[in-house]
């Protein structure tokens, strides 16, 4: 199994010294999606998947979940959060496991969410179904320092509701003079360039893991893809994620780093628990 660069105690160590830096933005690949994301004090945590949930659902079926990288850290010690996401409702993205612990060890915690999944946001969490922020597609909400963008996703088709509201969604997030684009869960589509274009976005963070029907998941980029995208959109930086969870639905980010030299693309690899700088 993988072993994080930084887990437990070490990376809140980490955490906790780098609050006193002023200049740019810290962020810490946390698996799979999720991401923590800190500047001027504040911490924004996107995507969070920080137990066994799934591993222990699938672990009798013909799609067992095995788990290739430890634990970052448990949930309920991630005690200095402001604002955490849900870009769709697949447990990896909503894990009650997660983000019920997480509120309770930050009583003011806000959520933020596609508004179409509000009733089933309520229902996994137990929660109000009033207390999430939601989001549709093009529009924005400003919380706890950060300003969120709604931004439709294909997961793998433009999902929308009863109402045309976005199931899948990416979230584009601005704070001081910093922007970030955490895609959620996306394939290409029609029109994506152009609604990440009008942003100047600072760090993407991408899905690598491709979309291969015989996984009988829903897919996303691939590694050449979403090198691609990141140069097409004007990224400055450009860093991979959902890889390296899972045994049946992971991928090398080789062919990403060597698109991305191709391209003349900024990118940073991460490995589980480590702190990426950026700063203008």
């Amino acid at each position: 199994m993988i072993t994080p660069v930084q887990s437990n105690d070490v990376l809140l160590a980490d955490i906790e010294r780098s609050r006193d830096e002023d200049a740019g933005f810290r962020l810490w690949w946390l698996g799979q999606s999720g991401f923590l994301v800190q500047h001027r004090g504040r911490h924004l945590l996107l995507d969070p998947y920080l137990s066994d949930s799934l591993t222990i659902k699938y672990a009798t079926t013909d799609k067992p979940h095995v788990r290739m990288t430890e634990r970052v850290i448990d949930p309920g010690r991630l005690d200095m959060v402001d604002v955490a996401t849900s870009s769709h409702n697949h447990t990896d993205h909503l894990d009650a496991e997660t983000l019920r612990p997480l509120r309770a060890a930050n009583p003011g915690l806000e959520l933020v969410i596609p508004e179409a999944n509000r009733a089933f946001v309520a229902g996994r969490l137990g929660c109000d179904p009033a207390w999430p922020r939601g989001l549709t597609a093009g529009e924005t909400v400003s919380v706890a320092g950060f300003t969120f963008h709604g931004v439709p996703a294909a997961h793998n088709a433009l999902d929308v509701d009863e109402a045309g509201r976005h199931l899948y969604m990416g979230f584009v997030v601005s704070f001081g003079p910093y922007t970030i684009y955490h895609s959620g869960d996306t394939l290409l589509y029609e029109g994506m360039e152009e609604i990440l274009s009008a942003f100047d976005i600072d760090v993407a963070l991408l899905p690598i893991n491709g979309n291969r029907p015989e996984r009988r998941v829903a897919g996303n980029l691939d590694g050449v893809e979403a090198a691609r995208l990141a140069r097409a959109i004007g990224a400055k930086t450009v860093v991979p994620c959902h890889y390296e969870m899972f045994e049946f639905n992971t991928a090398s980010p080789a062919l990403f780093v060597e698109t991305c030299e191709a391209l003349g693309q900024h990118h940073a690899v991460l490995k589980a628990g480590e702190k990426f700088v950026a700063s203008h």
